[in-house]
């Protein structure tokens, strides 16, 4: 008798950020900080491969796979499409993580689709995509003093305090992220919402 093993569902979690030294501890680098957060948790480590770092894992016999692309923040379309086509990759099995200047700091929000609100990242993903319908997670970075310095805001880098009310929030991300993956957008946006308005 002949077992055929089950194939993995997919998954592609995406962190937006600037590769390089001189932009590791901005503002706009939220998503590769989530995302060495996970793996700083779970013990992975990123591989360099084309466009983007990438480290797998698997989670409730589903494989997920980390990406930090290394297009840049406005090109992060690229490095998204080309992993989502290479590992055929559902648009619905994608997570985006950005920073959110528009959005008052420390507030997340989980969403299955919607605009790019200014941010250049998500703008080009929509584009490389060809849809605004993809689930992301927006973190917000307000500060209303800086508003209208918008490219020096983000592009600076993050204060002591900041750090620490970030880290207070970082769990709930990867409670997101990870019932995201195990049970689907619909349920997961049903569980946190709640939390999240809080």
């Amino acid at each position: 008798m002949i077992f055929f093993s089950k194939k993995k569902e997919k998954f592609l979690i995406i962190g937006l950020g600037n590769t390089g030294d001189i932009y590791h501890k901005t503002r706009h680098n939220l998503g590769f900080f989530i995302l060495d957060k996970i793996l700083e948790k779970y013990l992975l480590i990123f591989s360099k491969k084309k466009l983007g770092f990438i480290s797998e894992y698997i989670y409730k016999e589903k494989k997920i796979f980390f990406l930090k692309p290394l297009t840049y923040v406005n090109e992060s379309g690229v490095s998204v499409k080309y992993w989502m086509n290479k590992e055929n990759i559902s648009i619905n099995n994608i997570l985006i993580i950005s920073d959110d200047i528009y959005l008052k700091f420390g507030y997340i929000r989980l969403r299955g689709k919607g605009g790019d609100g200014g941010h250049n990242g998500l703008k080009n993903i929509e584009k490389e995509l060809g849809s605004s319908h993809y689930p992301r997670i927006r973190f917000g970075i307000q500060n209303n003093l800086y508003i209208k310095k918008k490219i020096d805001y983000v592009l600076g880098n993050w204060k002591k305090q900041e750090l620490k009310n970030i880290d207070s929030k970082l769990e709930i991300v990867i409670q997101i992220i990870f019932s995201f993956v195990g049970n689907g957008l619909q349920k997961t946006m049903n569980l946190f919402n709640y939390k999240l308005k809080k």
